[in-house]
């Protein structure tokens, strides 16, 4: 969750993630962001908004001392009307309140990272060719999300789950500076990938994990990772919640939440979705907001 670091400590701050016990430190993190202990968790949560100065009015919860931990603050609802969705009902609207890192066209296979660096769509979705192929040529979006923003996930398009997948892997802070000198960062790190069956095809969203990331949680199976034994299954690989049923998720549900934020990347098939010509690196977007809309409705679409 760290913010970037800029200038001449940039590369002294990547190697040092090298070396440093990503998961160890990752998973402390997750346990002080648990601790119940009043004085602590109410130091934890106020000197938290001091440093990133978060607008509670806007949470479902305004007063910060009702939280349990740490954790529940930072993954705290929005009132109803905070994040309204665009009102044109075939827009792929944002998932998250982040900020665009890359968008574009997915070429050969493969995703745009940063200048000079990318990394294939097989690698991301954990190694599956055939996963992989159905989204060869379309277009992708991948939102970094800050310490300040809001911390679960939204649905962009109505969509049936076809399958989940938790992918191991490091614990890099994937923010700029690490995104523009760590190869393949984004196919590197503990990921979730799931793949939803919409309206206009097949949608892949990939929940990427960083240093400090407690925890990633899908609103069907619960807390996904960190991984360990749990008492009920998550059904990983296929399109079924905890209990065997179906999971069906319409444009803006929840569809899970970061224990300490991250990136999501959404993937979409050939010819199915345009994104917004704006949607330039640094540009900040907020959940709810217009990514695109379906090829087949926009005029200007370009092959």
């Amino acid at each position: 969750m760290t913010e970037p670091v800029r200038g001449v400590g940039a590369r002294l701050f990547v190697a040092l993630q090298h070396v440093l016990p990503q998961h160890l430190l990752s998973g402390l993190m997750y346990r002080l962001a648990r601790v119940r202990w009043r004085p602590l968790k109410d130091l934890l949560i106020a000197t938290f908004l001091r440093i990133y100065k978060i607008d509670m009015t806007e949470a479902a919860e305004p007063n910060a001392k009702a939280y349990v931990h740490f954790n529940a603050f930072f993954t705290r609802a929005l009132k109803p009307d905070a994040r309204p969705l665009d009102p044109d009902p075939l827009a792929v609207v944002s998932p998250v309140d982040g900020t665009i890192s890359q968008s574009g066209r997915i070429t050969a296979g493969r995703v745009i990272q940063a200048k000079g660096r990318d990394f294939t769509v097989e690698d991301l979705l954990g190694g599956d060719p055939e996963r992989a192929r159905a989204f060869n040529g379309g277009t992708f979006a991948t939102i970094y999300l800050a310490p300040s923003d809001y911390h679960r996930i939204h649905m962009p398009l109505g969509g049936d789950l076809a399958w989940m997948q938790h992918i191991p892997g490091r614990l890099f802070s994937v923010n700029t500076v690490t995104a523009d000198l760590v190869p393949r960062l984004f196919a590197r790190n503990e990921r979730v990938a799931c793949r939803f069956e919409t309206d206009v095809g097949a949608m892949a969203m990939v929940l990427v994990g960083a240093i400090f990331v407690g925890g990633i949680e899908v609103v069907w199976a619960g807390e996904v990772t960190p991984a360990r034994e749990r008492s009920r299954p998550s059904n990983a690989g296929t399109g079924q919640g905890t209990a065997g049923r179906s999971v069906r998720l319409e444009r803006g549900a929840e569809m899970g939440r970061f224990n300490l934020g991250s990136t999501v990347i959404l993937l979409f098939e050939p010819d199915r979705v345009q994104l917004d010509e704006t949607l330039m690196p640094g540009r900040k977007v907020r959940l709810g907001q217009r990514l695109g809309r379906p090829a087949a409705a926009s005029e200007h679409f370009e092959t």
